[in-house]
């Protein structure tokens, strides 16, 4: 086990025992300042003397990066984003073995380096510089070697070697060639540029798309999928190549889909990234959905719910039994939601069991169940399971056939709150949707305690939010009267360098919250019709998605064109 960076200082002379128990007092009172900072910023230890200190714990070289002269082909090796990003200075390579050597400004980070390996694809060893230096070298050695992702495909279109696997057929490629192509320098720095961009600019999954003129890269980001410069067609199966060797993956198996991850940490924080490949006509398709734990906001209060639907959907989750229903397509947050809501549950006096496929993030305190249905792993089957460990609170990750909605039932019945997510319109037509799986209307009525609906809108950006006047088409659009909205404000972003031209930056949510109450109970025993009951749901309180989104609207949080395309009209 490593010795402590305060006792080396100690034996080496740098401090004296009573320093140390005062810059400890000070570290434990400023949270999670390393304890080489607090003893600079404290003036009781100099920098060089930490440095050094730093070097004799990780057995790593300090390194004076002025002294040194850094050959010009390392930016090569290493590209801007990734020094940039990793705060890491390449400075030589072994001709041996290829290993390269980085010199670290966070040396005390072992995922960096780990990082590092899988993004370049050979050995690297670390050394210890201060991060002034460090950022200040990563300038002088970059400085004429900006390179963007249209440069590198550039530099790929006149590579000959790359060009000749253009002109053999693409099912009698060995394996010895597509281990070589997933090697290949310029594929490798292609990649790692464009798994860097997305991640900087928060993009939550990157395509990259075989059709039979080209090849496409696409990435998604708050929602909306952007293009990327594409690189030549003959580079699909390396690039395919090395996102299989990245992600463990079987890369002379071309004809099955597969799935894999690959784990990352950047400035950090912990990204994982879900691979999954898939055979088409003109070759594989691969689609990377990065999980980026410090985008995703795990806090109730953070999601963007009004503050009045905020306090009725924390009263319902405190009760002690029932069903609590999150509804909406594919990618609209139900899952953030329901975290968000655990988290906010995860006391230690509770135990709380979760369902799911996959486990998207990991929590503490919880007891997470990732779902196999291969080896009969089953929501239903998992949640009879579920039911002999004595939860007091259970998340099933959706209710998709009668028997898990049964099972549900049968546990919100024996005294357990169930949370489940269902893919429904609107919050009320959730009611309708277990009648027509099979559930008779008394467990529903008995069981059911609210219906949350909800859909993403990016949000404005606000460096260039700008007030407007809307056109008479779109104020009909939103049924308004021409008085209605001359009484309130309107917003859009122009666009600016924040939020890439686009207007927006980070999205919302906008919800539908339905809690059932003696009325609405009778209505379903009665198999009212939707309309009917969604017009008694408004009646007791609930403010539809559309209304929900004009709000937003009106708080200059969204834009018209976001709200309408994620809302339906109310008849």
């Amino acid at each position: 086990m490593a010795r402590r960076i305060g006792t080396i200082m100690v034996d080496m002379g740098y401090l004296d025992e009573e320093s140390l128990w005062k810059i400890l007092e000070e570290q434990k009172r400023s949270g999670t300042e390393l304890l080489g900072k607090v003893a600079v910023r404290m003036g009781l230890a100099k920098e060089d003397q930490v440095l050094k200190a730093l070097g004799e714990q990780l057995g790593m070289k300090v390194i004076k990066l002025n002294d040194i002269t850094i050959p010009a082909e390392m930016t090569e090796l290493v590209g801007e984003s990734m020094a940039t990003a990793y705060k890491v200075v390449p400075i030589s390579q072994n001709k041996k073995d290829k290993s390269i050597t980085v010199v670290m400004a966070e040396p005390q980070n072992p995922s960096t380096i780990d990082s590092l390996r899988l993004f370049l694809g050979v050995d690297v060893k670390g050394a210890v510089a201060s991060e002034a230096d460090v950022m200040a070298a990563v300038e002088r050695l970059y400085a004429g070697h900006h390179e963007s992702i249209q440069d590198v495909v550039k530099k790929i279109e006149a590579d000959k070697g790359l060009a000749q696997l253009a002109n053999r057929n693409q099912n009698t490629i060995d394996l010895e060639a597509l281990e070589e192509m997933a090697e290949a320098a310029p594929v490798r720095k292609l990649l790692n540029m464009v798994l860097l961009l997305a991640i900087k600019d928060k993009a939550s999954d990157i395509h990259f798309e075989p059709f039979e003129e080209e090849y496409k890269m696409r990435y998604r980001v708050d929602g909306i999928l952007y293009e990327l410069v594409p690189p030549p067609r003959h580079l699909a199966p390396a690039i395919a190549s090395r996102i299989k060797v990245m992600s463990n993956l079987d890369i002379a198996e071309r004809r099955l889909p597969q799935d894999g991850k690959i784990q990352l940490v950047l400035g950090g924080n912990s990204v994982d990234i879900r691979v999954s490949t898939l055979p088409t006509m003109f070759g594989e398709s691969v689609v990377l959905r990065i999980l980026d734990r410090s985008v995703v906001h795990l806090d109730l209060r953070m999601l963007g719910m009004p503050e009045d639907t905020l306090a009725k959907w924390m009263e319902v989750i405190m009760k002690p039994n029932g069903i609590i229903l999150v509804t909406g397509p594919t990618s609209s947050g139900k899952t953030t939601t329901l975290y968000a809501t655990l988290n906010e549950l995860n006391k230690i006096e509770d135990k709380i069991i979760t369902t799911e496929e996959p486990v998207e993030y990991e929590i503490e305190g919880l007891i997470q169940v990732p779902i196999n249905p291969d080896i009969g792993v089953t929501f239903a089957s998992c949640l009879r399971s579920i039911l002999r460990q004595d939860p007091d609170k259970i998340l099933i990750g959706e209710t998709r056939d009668l028997e898990t909605a049964e099972i549900s039932i049968q546990a919100s019945l024996t005294g357990h709150i169930v949370f489940t997510t269902l893919h429904t319109n609107d919050a009320p037509s959730a009611v309708t949707r277990l009648r027509d799986m099979g559930l008779p209307t008394f467990l529903i009525t008995a069981t059911v305690e609210a219906m949350l609906a909800q859909r993403l809108v990016r949000k404005i950006c606000n460096f260039c939010r700008s007030e407007f006047t809307p056109s008479q088409e779109v104020i009909m659009e939103l049924g308004l009267t021409a008085e209605q909205a001359a009484a309130q404000k309107w917003f859009y972003g122009k666009g600016c360098e924040k939020c890439n031209n686009t207007g927006y930056k980070g999205r919302m949510g906008i919800y539908e919250l339905a809690l059932m109450n003696d009325n609405l109970r009778e209505m379903v025993v009665a198999e009212v019709s939707l309309d009917e009951f969604r017009n008694a749901c408004r009646k007791y309180g609930m403010r539809t998605l559309r209304e929900s989104g004009l709000q937003a609207i009106h708080l200059g949080q969204t834009t018209i064109e976001e709200v309408v395309r994620e809302t339906m009209t109310e008849i």
